[in-house]
């Protein structure tokens, strides 16, 4: 089922050129139903938690997690913002927010590690995988995993849908390549699985698109 998409490369001009476009259907103007209705499962009981949104985008999540008091992190590529840089590390700027505890990283997300900011207490992952380019996933998993902290807990949301009729992105991404990527070093716990074909994806030529939402914890030691 990978096939159709196993080689299918994005770059990083290509997403530039969507934004300076305004292709961008995937941002979106309220807070995730799915981070919000999941919320709880994610802080277990916990305040002060350390975000990471990797790839981010614009998502208004970070406001509303900032406001609940969480400090957050976030990681994206190719993203203008109208705060000045307050920090530079090697291949990235730094931009903080002087209101709230809101950190965004502009640089290669594979770039970002955890000698940059500490390990991370919970991440969203809204549209992150699903952005990758299918050949980079393994290195993805790997990168995610380095930056959990013990406790930590991965919200993780995914597309299933015919390969055959749509090139990606977003890309098709199976339950089994999940607990493949994940599954050696992570308690994979599946949560959701609801339709979410809207008339956007009608007009990519799919027939159905399942929306999927895991959480993913690291197992002990």
């Amino acid at each position: 089922m990978l096939a159709p998409q196993a080689d299918q490369v994005v770059a990083l001009e290509d997403w530039e050129e969507r934004w300076n476009e305004g292709r961008t259907g995937f941002h979106r103007l309220e807070v995730n139903k799915m981070l919000e209705i999941n919320i709880d499962k994610v802080l277990a009981g916990r305040t002060g938690v350390r975000f990471f949104f990797p790839l981010c985008g614009k998502a208004v999540d970070m406001k509303w997690l900032a406001d609940m008091g969480h400090s957050v992190f976030f990681e994206e590529n190719n993203m203008t913002y109208s705060e000045e840089p307050v920090a530079a590390i090697p291949g990235a700027k730094v931009y903080k927010s002087l209101e709230r505890n809101i950190s965004l990283y502009q640089c290669d997300l594979f770039n970002f590690s955890n000698s940059i900011e500490g390990d991370f207490g919970a991440m969203w992952d809204r549209g992150s995988l699903v952005a990758i380019n299918p050949r980079d996933r393994e290195k993805y998993a790997a990168l995610i995993t380095s930056l959990m902290a013990k406790g930590c807990r991965y919200l993780l949301d995914t597309m299933l849908y015919n390969p055959e009729l749509h090139s990606g992105p977003p890309f098709f991404v199976p339950d089994e390549q999940v607990y493949s990527l994940f599954g050696s070093s992570c308690e994979v716990e599946p949560l959701q699985a609801l339709d979410a074909l809207t008339d956007r994806q009608r007009g990519w030529g799919l027939d159905f698109l399942t929306e999927r939402i895991f959480l993913i914890t690291l197992k002990a030691n």
